[in-house]
């Protein structure tokens, strides 16, 4: 196997079945907006600025540049919940030091815009986000494929989606996770930022790979017999039966790490029929592997078959990352869509929590490579 070959990402498997729905697509400022929720109120109060910034086509650390040369604050001293999309029109919260407000008070740049700012107690972290809020527009939708992508996204609204991570983790060449192994097997990097990103990329890719490998197991339970299910799982009758009893789409397993979602504790799944009826709520969900020392443990049985299957493998560099679960599967909120027939134009907006992508949900809607999709464009 040569490099090449070895460096191609997995391509995530897709839960609905209609075939690709041809759409243009283009991350700009029209077509691709994005608005970050806080976690909480800010206080008031404080020694801290909070800046609402809406940026156009800019990444969140150039924004923090052209805020660092106006205001004088160092880079350090900013903060920020979360990092967004270069591409597209984009609002988020930037902390920083209230001593400096002064020095904004004329800021003008022709891609940013402070909309509001606030005081507060405590400088911004890395996840203090509820979640985004999102609107994307489609362009040269037939009125077939319009209603194609209708009942798609009414499917994901329904059921939910397969909590991938985006290709953005993966970096402009799809290879950041290979270069995460490579530290992993000690090679030296100076910029520890950096060598963390590329480490967290390679677990993406890991869970990336496991999710697929439980998508097409619950595609497996819902599609093949009882016979053709045993021949490649090796699973007892009465096992399959409540497999195929299960309503939900993606299968849950006895053993399986579950979580109260969208952000509960970590526990095991040993109360079965209970669980799944907390599933079909949209109470908890099934959480995945970020493989590392302080990962929460999988149960028994088959769960932890499926997962040695994919992780087994790197389980010797354990001790190197931290680990922590995600939630495999996840839910839309906040759901609105429009058909403009005469423009061709078919405009879907949600809300996602933290952590999820709204590329990965559009990639199940239209069955298409948003990644090449937008970088050929």
């Amino acid at each position: 196997m040569n490099f090449m070959e070895k460096s191609i990402i997995s391509k995530p498997l897709y839960v609905l079945k209609h075939s690709p729905i041809n759409v243009y697509f283009s991350k700009n400022s029209n077509d691709f907006v994005v608005r970050e929720k806080p976690l909480y109120e800010f206080s008031g109060k404080g020694e801290h600025l909070i800046l609402h910034i809406q940026k156009k086509d800019l990444s969140t650390s150039e924004a923090l540049r052209i805020l660092s040369e106006q205001s004088g604050v160092k880079m350090r001293d900013f903060g920020y919940c979360g990092l967004k999309d270069k591409q597209g029109l984009t609002t988020q919260y930037i902390s920083m030091p209230k001593k400096n407000e002064e020095n904004l008070k004329n800021f003008k740049h022709d891609k940013m815009k402070i909309l509001e700012s606030f005081y507060h107690d405590n400088k911004l972290r890395i996840g203090h986000l509820k979640g985004n809020s999102f609107f994307i527009r489609l362009k040269k939708v037939s009125k077939v494929d319009a209603l194609k992508i209708e009942q798609a996204f009414k499917n994901i609204q329904e059921q939910g989606f397969a909590n991938y991570f985006g290709y953005q983790r993966f970096g402009k060449f799809q290879d950041n996770f290979l270069q995460g192994l490579e530290i992993l097997k000690g090679k030296k990097i100076k910029n520890k930022k950096m060598q963390d990103f590329l480490i967290s990329a390679f677990q993406s890719e890991l869970f990336n790979k496991y999710l697929s490998k439980r998508i097409e197991f619950s595609h497996f339970i819902n599609d093949f017999n009882e016979a053709e299910i045993r021949q490649i799982y090796n699973l007892e009758k009465s096992e399959i039966k409540s497999l195929k009893k299960q309503k939900h789409f993606f299968k849950i397993l006895k053993g399986d790490v579950l979580g109260h979602y969208p952000f509960g504790k970590c526990f095991i799944c040993e109360d079965l029929p209970n669980e799944l009826e907390r599933f079909n709520k949209k109470d908890i969900s099934v959480m995945g592997l970020l493989v590392g020392s302080k990962a929460f443990e999988v149960g028994e049985g088959l769960a932890k078959k499926l997962e040695d299957d994919i992780f087994s493998s790197v389980y010797e560099f354990k001790n190197k990352m931290q680990g922590s679960r995600r939630f495999m599967w996840a839910y839309l909120e906040e759901c609105k869509y429009n058909y403009d027939e005469e423009k061709a134009h078919f405009n879907l907006e949600f809300f996602l929590q933290k952590g999820s992508y709204a590329t990965v949900v559009l990639e199940e809607i239209l069955h298409m490579d948003i990644f090449e999709h937008t970088h050929n464009a």
